[in-house]
């Protein structure tokens, strides 16, 4: 018996150490909250093993629209946030929530629609009066209605014209309360027309007949920001490498392969971050 003993305490001791080394090493993550878009278009699928292989740090994303986004980091359920909706980006960082935004990247909203074009908006550069030509023609509209980044650009953009989409919810104006590609798939559903940012629309698979009706509207300019989690706030942030993260971002490496990421020939998003600002 004692033998027996001897024999199998050091196998269950290489046992145990083996067991252990993966889960330590499992455990240098950090939870990047971010949106819809970034994850649907594909990007973080290029970017992270980039930067996973260059620091060891593995890179959890919880993909969801950007209102969620921020009150889940708002609770310290992430490290770092990663949204476009730079005036709730600002508060969070006023309100002691994050250390610091940074603009990281940018691309564009389009409005996109069947080719039989209801309300004949098609090749047109004017936002708002496109919106305003959809609503005469009570033509079908899918809104994402999750407070989403995007559902933000959407709700300003009809209160410039004017028009009270509350009021017409459930009759031409849909809401979804879901992401980017799911909206999609019920506005190629029901042959609506759709707000959606580009990289979504040029990722997206189920375009059916649909194309990009309205784009070139500056106002449709879609700006994406970096933030790391307050630590004071929240002492389970993962500061330090968080920090990596934001700096790699930020820097040339993970700036020139957000520009190097292309789908179908056509770059989805473009660095214009400014770390030192």
């Amino acid at each position: 018996m004692t033998c027996i003993r001897h024999l199998l305490l050091p196998a269950l001791a290489a046992a145990l150490v083996a067991a252990a080394g993966p889960a330590s090493a499992a455990e240098k993550f950090i939870t990047v909250q971010s949106t819809t878009s970034t994850q649907n278009s594909g990007l973080f699928d290029y970017l992270l093993p980039k930067f996973s292989a260059k620091t060891g740090i593995e890179v959890r994303v919880v993909a969801v629209g950007t209102g969620q986004a921020i009150k889940n980091a708002r609770n310290g359920d992430g490290d770092v946030l990663l949204v476009h909706a730079k005036a709730a980006e600002e508060k969070f960082v006023a309100e002691g929530f994050g250390v610091k935004r940074f603009d990281l990247m940018y691309n564009d909203f389009v409005i996109v629609g069947p080719a039989a074009d209801p309300a004949k908006v098609g090749g047109m550069t004017d936002a708002m009066a496109a919106l305003k030509k959809i609503a005469a023609a009570r033509a079908p509209f899918a809104s994402r209605g999750d407070d989403s980044g995007t559902h933000k650009k959407e709700i300003s953009l009809w209160k410039t014209t004017g028009i009270d989409v509350a009021a017409a919810s459930g009759t031409w104006y849909r809401e979804t309360g879901s992401g980017m590609g799911a909206t999609l798939n019920t506005g190629v559903g029901m042959g609506a027309y759709v707000l959606t940012d580009r990289a979504t629309w040029i990722a997206f698979k189920n375009k059916a007949d649909f194309r990009i009706q309205v784009e070139g509207d500056k106002k449709l300019f879609n700006q994406y920001g970096i933030i790391l989690v307050n630590r004071e706030r929240h002492k389970n942030v993962k500061a330090e490498w968080g920090q990596a993260f934001v700096d790699w971002m930020l820097g040339p490496d993970g700036q020139a392969a957000i520009a190097s990421y292309k789908v179908d020939g056509q770059q989805l998003f473009f660095p214009n971050a400014r770390p030192g600002s």
